[in-house]
């Protein structure tokens, strides 16, 4: 006789999905038609799915009422991390299941969750519908769900989202352009109990191991443990960078002399002054203080067969 759990169990995975892809046309007419073209192609026939372009910030409230009263089990972010940020956050602990069709620079959850660059085979992976509980994180009550921070990457994030040109090459452009003209700055952290004073050049509360394009701030970082890493990048001088990058990209930052990790579920950072944060790469202006908390196993996401449990 089967038990309860297994029961809800095989009726759950019986359910019909009904798929809605929400579309950011910001990527250009071309690439988004060339996308909606694949995914009619590609997307299985017996499967329910919708696609809507996601026109401007208002138009969006429409979406969300579309999403919560027509039982749509997934919601499929296409666009880059912004896009996706603003989807996710909309169905945080909620049933719908995200997916991600990545066209952005980054793609910090896309790639994250072992999902494809290529659209045809992330396509695939949505249909397969392969699916994990994973955390989230605020920063004063904004969620993310990779990486956010204050300092140097926060700066950039400001400078980026107001660049003409959009795209990696103008983020490495913009990036160092100002490497060396930033100026490290002084914060209190607050976490587990203690207090530390540190001059950083950035710090990174990460749910994930990495900003985007494989990036990795914090290799060990996962997103399944109701914790974040701390990285603190302190000063350092101009022979230090291509050492500090070199174990970035080799996903050996907590191996470097310049870098210090923590592991907290909850953290408070003060500063000295008012300044940028930046939340999955959005910028925003915050407060001296600024608040994270990690919320374990509150976004239901699409997965590829790479992602680690």
């Amino acid at each position: 006789m089967q038990n309860t759990e297994s029961i809800t169990r095989s009726l759950a995975s019986e359910m019909p999905r009904k798929v809605l892809f929400i579309v950011n046309p910001n990527a250009g007419k071309r690439v988004s038609d060339r996308i909606i073209e694949t995914i009619r192609k590609e997307f299985p026939e017996n499967i329910y799915y919708q696609i809507v372009i996601w026109k401007d910030k208002h138009h969006f409230d429409e979406i969300t009422d579309l999403l919560k009263t027509q039982n749509y089990t997934d919601a499929i972010a296409v666009g880059g991390d912004g896009t996706v940020n603003h989807v996710a956050k909309t169905i945080l602990n909620t049933n719908i299941t995200l997916g991600i069709v990545p066209i952005g620079s980054g793609n910090g959850l896309a790639r994250s969750l072992g999902l494809s660059m290529k659209i045809e085979e992330v396509v695939k992976q949505i249909a397969e519908g392969r699916t994990a509980l994973i955390d989230s994180g605020t920063v004063n009550d904004i969620p993310f769900f990779c990486t956010s921070g204050i300092g140097f990457d926060a700066h950039i994030g400001n400078l980026f989202a107001t660049s003409v040109k959009r795209g990696l090459q103008s983020y490495v452009k913009i990036t160092f352009r100002e490497l060396f003209a930033y100026r490290a700055k002084t914060y209190t952290l607050n976490f587990n109990g203690q207090s530390i004073q540190r001059k950083a050049f950035l710090i990174t509360v990460a749910n994930a191991g990495q900003y985007g394009n494989d990036f990795y701030i914090a290799p060990q970082a996962t997103m399944q443990d109701g914790l974040f890493h701390v990285v603190i990048l302190k000063p350092f001088n101009a022979f230090s960078v291509f050492g500090i990058l070199i174990k970035i990209l080799s996903r050996k930052a907590n191996l470097s002399s310049s870098i210090e990790t923590y592991v907290t579920d909850k953290l408070s950072i003060s500063r000295e002054q008012s300044d940028s944060i930046h939340f999955d790469g959005e910028p925003a202006m915050a407060d001296k203080a600024v608040s994270y908390e990690n919320k374990k196993q509150s976004l239901k996401v699409i997965v590829g067969n790479s992602f680690k449990h």
